[in-house]
């Protein structure tokens, strides 16, 4: 009842970011990404696959961290027929904190600097008996506590990404949804108990991506001074492999009342969020489809709200 009150309040905002206008953004007006380099998590399939296809077309240094690695391989060298340009494999788990310690040290001692991190990996509808190595729910793990991890790790190498910027500013983007709207933090639902069961897959899905918008904002109030650019994007509703676990009843409702779009627009709000000079008016801000800056929940820019999720994240990732 809490979600359904959630859709009522925020339904006019929902319906049109689930049914946009034809975009007015378009990747030709990328500028040349010669010596940026950019890390996509989750690159290897979907809109993360699309977005390294076209970063890759535009010059950009492009690592694809996945934790797949036959599966990145096959898209690197697909990817590689269509640009002409190869992406940078690197292997990433992020839902093993033990893997993304290592991958940032692997990053690290290969690139001093790094210009854009998309975070775009995620999962849905995954079964509620899967956690995390680290023993968080899957979905809240994968989608913003391994996320958060690697961004923390990385920041050194976006400080230092910064200075070499013709803007002075390294990026950092948070893959998202409309059904960011559908839900709050609910604390005791992030690592396994009763509460989390009974909070089910959809709900931990749609408190994931509203804490994607909260840090993106808590992200740039904390660095933007620094020269760190931080947006959370809602791709729209595009038709890629997300919901390979979902139940059938849930692929009715999809086919129902949501129209799925090609994955080219998918890529299109992270691309202009990474890459277009007009995104440095809007730290901290929500990018709705296609690449239009709109308002997220009330709650999701309140100070204290990012404070706790923040500060809760950091104790969590910390060294025990």
């Amino acid at each position: 009842m809490t979600e359904f009150l959630q859709y009522l309040r925020y339904y006019r905002r929902i319906h049109k970011q689930c049914r946009p206008a034809e975009p007015e953004f378009s990747t030709d007006q990328i500028p040349d990404l010669t010596n940026k380099v950019v890390i996509v998590t989750g690159g290897n399939a979907g809109i993360g696959k699309e977005t390294v296809k076209v970063l890759l077309s535009h010059n950009a240094k492009v690592y694809m961290a996945s934790r797949d690695e036959k599966r990145a391989r096959v898209a690197i060298s697909e990817l590689r027929d269509q640009t002409g340009k190869e992406a940078i494999y690197l292997e990433l788990n992020l839902a093993n904190f033990a893997s993304i310690r290592k991958t940032a040290v692997d990053f690290l001692s290969k690139e001093k600097e790094l210009h854009i991190m998309y975070n775009n990996a995620g999962v849905s509808t995954v079964p509620m008996d899967w956690l995390t190595d680290d023993g968080y729910d899957m979905t809240f793990g994968t989608n913003v506590i391994g996320h958060f991890l690697f961004t923390k790790l990385l920041l050194p190498a976006l400080l230092a990404g910064k200075e070499t910027s013709p803007d002075h500013f390294a990026r950092v983007i948070w893959l998202s949804s409309y059904t960011a709207y559908l839900s709050n933090l609910r604390y005791d639902t992030f690592r396994d108990g009763p509460a989390r069961k009974k909070a089910g897959y959809a709900l931990m899905y749609f408190q994931s991506k509203f804490a994607n918008v909260v840090l993106a904002h808590e992200c740039a109030r904390r660095y933007g001074a620094q020269g760190i650019l931080s947006l959370s994007v809602n791709p729209g509703n595009i038709r890629t492999e997300i919901m390979r676990y979902a139940s059938a009843m849930d692929l009715k409702f999809v086919d129902i009342f949501l129209k799925l779009y090609p994955v080219e627009y998918g890529a299109l709000g992270q691309l202009w969020a990474g890459t277009m000079p007009e995104a440095l008016k809007h730290n901290g801000e929500y990018v709705a489809p296609w690449a239009r800056v709109d308002a997220p929940r009330r709650d999701a820019y309140n100070e204290k709200v990012g404070t706790k999720l923040w500060e809760w994240l950091e104790n969590e990732v910390g060294e025990k």
